[in-house]
């Protein structure tokens, strides 16, 4: 059995996700449940940042401590990643002792081996960001370059992580492994960037307490990015007394795949693999570089008070229905926009005309024909037969290779493929016509028994992204949930098909006018 490790960035603790945040999660969750479906050993990591003097002082404000104030907000988000259907196998928190005694000894060992080592800093400081930054980065103002915010200068005595000591191994390794990065033009920046000469980054902290202590020099706190990027070794065990997960998962497993949005690749491509490196630990991960949902007025931001809620959507439109805008809408290492419009534009196209339709036609016919049951052909009889069957077995052959390589837009657009070849099927082959003829019943089995394959498939392929969905056609389908199994991925497995008898309709056209008012 081939193993899975897949990772979220583990998000900061800073009040609750909007669908931005969601798409990280969504994405990653459906690649977890498409490989545990290929019966894949699949262990999906997500968590929260805690750490650091924005939640220092954002606890102070509320009278709290920095512990009370993270723990609320860490519930409140795994409360949302429940509502969104997310199978995650662990959530890991920066506060907690099982990662700070990793962080500790991390620390250690790269300050014994010389890796880490004293010196005084100098430069501007965005608290927002919890980012420092050159004079050379800096935007209009001194303000930072990311959120527009005030930084501040800042010089003080901390510790530094050697990056220019491995520069040369990092572009080596980039270079040998050519989908360590991806997309390409992700791949071609970092590249540029370490070109430009890497400098030495400052990693830790005397400004404020709220992190987790330098073993050897306790007024320091190690800063976010040694803390924060450790979570994916912590969870596993790493450098505990049962690291049994990390043998299995990190050291040989299969696939190790980390996803993030384009505003932290730099920690992710740069600072993260050569802090693997000075560990000696493999740099056998995958990097997967996507976009940032948009508004029409540019980055979703609390600030500018543009943001949409996850539970906003699925209030109106159903959870099914965000999993599917999300994750078809991002092509990898793009943006996507999004607008109340333009998604109701897809839900009708997609769900309502496309899926439901087909749904519903195909149930009420075999109903209507056969008291609802088709049985399988000896062979086909119609001219459209043997199409219909190539166009599923390419799709699903196109299904797998864009999934596994996290291409999930264009896996989406495949089971679509399908979808609407199946819709023109009904067309072609006129099964209401059909009908009319007994001698044609035969021919009309045929059709129905294709459509309700197709269905079936459908079903199989939609459950990782849209598991609501899948679960009420299989069961309109007369099949049982455990037979949503990729195993039986193929066209032609159903030897007799039974449809209940009055199915629901899945999704109901949308009309745009009266969505508008919901939401000026």
């Amino acid at each position: 059995m081939k193993t899975c490790y897949i990772t979220t960035p583990i998000y900061y603790a800073s009040g609750n996700v909007h669908i931005g945040n969601s798409y990280t999660t969504i994405a990653c969750d459906v690649f977890a449940r498409y490989h545990r479906h290929k019966g894949d050993d699949t262990f999906f990591l997500t968590g929260m940042d805690e750490h650091g003097q924005k939640n220092e002082e954002a606890a102070a404000k509320q009278g709290k401590t920095p512990q009370e104030y993270v723990d609320v907000i860490a519930e409140q988000t795994k409360a949302q990643w429940e509502r969104l259907k997310i199978t995650n196998d662990d959530f890991i928190r920066t506060s907690e002792e099982r990662h700070k005694s990793i962080v500790q000894k991390i620390f250690a060992e790269l300050q014994e081996k010389g890796d880490i080592y004293s010196g005084f800093y100098e430069g501007n400081y965005c608290v927002s960001c919890e980012s420092f930054f050159p004079s050379s980065q800096l935007a209009e103002n001194n303000s930072c370059p990311d959120c527009n915010g005030p930084t501040t200068k800042v010089k003080e005595k901390g510790y530094f992580l050697k990056l220019k000591k491995y520069e040369q191994q990092l572009l080596d390794h980039i270079n040998n492994n050519p989908d360590f990065i991806q997309p390409e033009t992700r791949k071609n920046e970092v590249v540029s960037f370490i070109k430009q000469g890497l400098e030495d980054l400052y990693v830790s902290r005397t400004s404020f307490k709220w992190g987790v202590p330098v073993l050897s020099d306790p007024e320091h706190v190690v800063y976010v990015w040694i803390d924060a990027l450790s979570n994916y070794l912590s969870a596993l065990g790493y450098k505990s007394d049962d690291d049994s997960m990390y043998q299995k998962y990190w050291i040989n497993g299969d696939k190790v795949v980390h996803v993030v949005g384009k505003d932290i690749l730099r920690f992710h491509a740069i600072y993260w693999p050569i802090m693997l490196m000075a560990l000696d630990v493999p740099v056998n991960f995958k990097l997967y570089v996507h976009g940032w949902v948009l508004m029409n007025a540019g980055k979703m931001s609390k600030s500018k008070g543009n943001v949409v809620y996850p539970d906003e959507v699925i209030d109106l439109y159903g959870l099914d229905a965000l999993r599917l805008f999300l994750t078809s809408e991002m092509p990898l290492g793009n943006d996507a926009v999004f607008t109340y419009k333009r998604f109701v534009e897809k839900y009708n196209f997609f769900l309502a005309n496309d899926l439901g339709n087909l749904v519903s036609r195909t149930l009420a016919m075999i109903n209507k024909y056969f008291s609802g049951t088709v049985t399988k052909p000896k062979t086909n009889l119609t001219d459209f037969d043997e199409d219909i069957q190539n166009v599923a077995k390419e799709v699903i052959e196109n299904y797998y290779k864009e999934f596994d390589n996290f291409s999930l837009q264009s896996g989406i657009n495949e089971i679509w493929r399908l979808i609407s070849r199946a819709n023109k099927y009904i067309d072609e082959t006129t099964p209401w016509v059909l009908a009319k003829d007994e001698n044609k019943k035969d021919e009309l089995n045929c059709v129905l028994y294709n459509l309700f394959e197709v269905l079936r498939l459908v079903s199989i392929m939609i459950n990782p992204v849209m598991p609501d969905a899948s679960e009420k056609i299989i069961q309109e389908l007369g099949l049982e949930l455990e037979d949503i199994n990729f195993e039986d991925l193929q066209f032609g497995v159903t030897k007799v098909g039974k449809v209940i008898e009055k199915p629901i309709v899945l999704f109901k056209r949308l009309n745009w006018e009266d969505e508008k008012q919901k939401h000026e």
